[in-house]
């Protein structure tokens, strides 16, 4: 099975995405010749880990029938300036109100199985070729 993305360029430094039927909005920053109308591409890829991180702690807690008042997620990435690689990602999750304390390592399990984190961990084999 294979899924396709579209890229446009509707002007600028804009780069768009239709995946779908939605489109996905880029820009660059100011500093990088951008208008700064949209996230970058880099930050929602750092956000993409977030959110799916967010959506497994959500559902977890939705499944269960539990307030999610409270719950939240904060992803903080370490960057190496002089390789200018992030080297590391933690996941802070809080638990929301009155959050069982049976409960407390499974959330950090479901957390961990976020689809976007497995990718990373064991990455797909990229290829680029020039289309006529």
């Amino acid at each position: 099975m294979s899924r396709d993305i579209k890229v446009t360029f509707p002007g600028g430094k804009q780069v768009d995405a239709e995946d779908r039927g939605m489109i996905i909005h880029t820009d660059q920053s100011a500093r990088n010749g951008g208008e700064e109308s949209a996230p970058e591409p880099f930050s929602l890829f750092l956000a993409s880990i977030a959110t799916c991180a967010g959506i497994y702690a959500l559902e977890f807690c939705l499944t269960r029938k539990l307030t999610t008042e409270g719950l939240s997620v904060v992803m903080c990435a370490d960057r190496d300036a002089e390789r200018k690689m992030y080297t590391r990602i933690r996941l802070e999750v809080t638990p929301p109100k009155d959050f069982p304390e049976k409960y407390r390592d499974a959330l950090v399990r479901a957390v961990n199985l976020c689809s976007v984190k497995k990718h990373l961990m064991n990455p797909p084999e990229f290829e680029t070729e020039m289309m006529d």
